[in-house]
Formats: structure tokens, C-alpha cells, sequence
């Protein structure tokens, strides 16, 4: 008898259950969220094909670094959260409104060679993060080196900017997005 009991008992139980958990995700944060779609204020994710190395805590390209300032001021410089633009799957941060404008002019003028990865790691076939604090400026882009004897090998052997571009599409692979 109880089997039975339980048999008529259990969709109700189980409407029941549903019904709660319903009523409990209608209060959370990621209500209304199309699956797979971010939370406003995030950047939008690279599509495929695009890819710029970020913090992935805060999102910020360059560390928060003036992707302009390189060119302007030979430095690595903070960039201010009033003058912000999310671009390619990144927060830019600028110094100021006019070199906010100046890369939204020119992305591709500014923004680091191999999506901000060190290019003797490139060349070399592997995936190594750029240090935006060890930059060089070299065939009109911005380099970012992971430490100043990888920016010494890279600028001292020619060879090793070809290999770089040649590698690329390959080691572009070997990083998700």
C-alpha cells in the first residue's frame, strides 16, 4: 500500500519542488540572463578570431596601462576608469578623453602585436603573457615582453620577428579565448 501511496503522491511532490526552486531563481542576480550572455557593465567576450590578452579578475587590457601613452609618453602609464572603452573582449583604460578618441580612431595603431603575448615565446612556438611594463616599439607596434632579457633576445635577433609572424596563426591555437 505504501508504494501505491507513493506512486499518486510523487508528481505532485515533484511539481511541488519545481515550483520552489521556480520562485527561488526568480530572486536571483542571474534571472533574466539569456544563457550564455554576460551580466551588464562586463565586455563582451572576443569573437572567434579575435583574441587580446587580459587581466581576467578585472578585465582590464595592459594591467589598466594607456595603450596610447606608449607612443605619446614612451611609457607605460596608468590609465584612468573615467575614460574607459570595451573593446575586443577587454576594458581599455586611457589617461585622458584625447587619447581615448585616438585609439577609438586607430585600434589596430595601438593596440600590442600578438595580442599582447611575448613575441620571443611566439617565435619560439609558445604562448608566454606580455609584461606591460617591458614594452618596445618596433615596426610601428607596440611589443610587450614578459621580462626585459626576452625584450634584449627579440630586438637583438632580427630573425626571431620573422618566426614570430610565421608562428602566429599556430600559437594563436594554444590559448582559449
Amino acid at each position: 500500500m505504501k508504494a501505491a501511496t507513493w506512486r499518486n503522491a510523487a508528481p505532485g511532490a515533484v511539481f511541488a519542488v519545481f515550483a520552489v526552486l521556480a520562485i527561488a531563481l526568480a530572486g536571483s542576480p542571474h534571472a533574466g540572463l539569456a544563457q550564455g550572455a554576460l551580466p551588464a557593465g562586463l565586455p563582451e567576450l572576443p569573437a572567434l578570431g579575435e583574441a587580446m590578452q587580459r587581466d581576467l579578475r578585472s578585465g582590464l587590457a595592459l594591467g589598466g596601462r594607456d595603450p596610447v601613452a606608449y607612443r605619446t609618453d614612451g611609457a607605460a602609464l596608468p590609465g584612468e576608469p573615467e575614460h574607459e572603452l570595451a573593446w575586443r573582449g577587454a576594458i581599455w583604460r586611457f589617461r585622458n578623453a584625447a587619447n581615448l578618441a585616438a585609439f577609438q580612431d586607430a585600434p589596430a595603431l595601438y593596440e600590442p602585436a600578438f595580442a599582447g603575448f611575448d613575441p620571443t615565446g611566439v617565435a619560439d612556438g609558445r604562448v608566454i603573457d606580455g609584461d606591460p611594463h617591458h614594452f618596445a616599439l618596433a615596426g610601428g607596434r607596440l611589443l610587450l615582453f614578459r621580462t626585459q632579457e626576452s625584450r634584449a633576445r627579440y630586438l637583438g635577433d632580427p630573425s626571431l620577428h620573422a618566426r614570430a609572424i610565421a608562428n602566429w596563426d599556430e600559437v594563436k591555437r594554444l590559448f582559449a579565448r
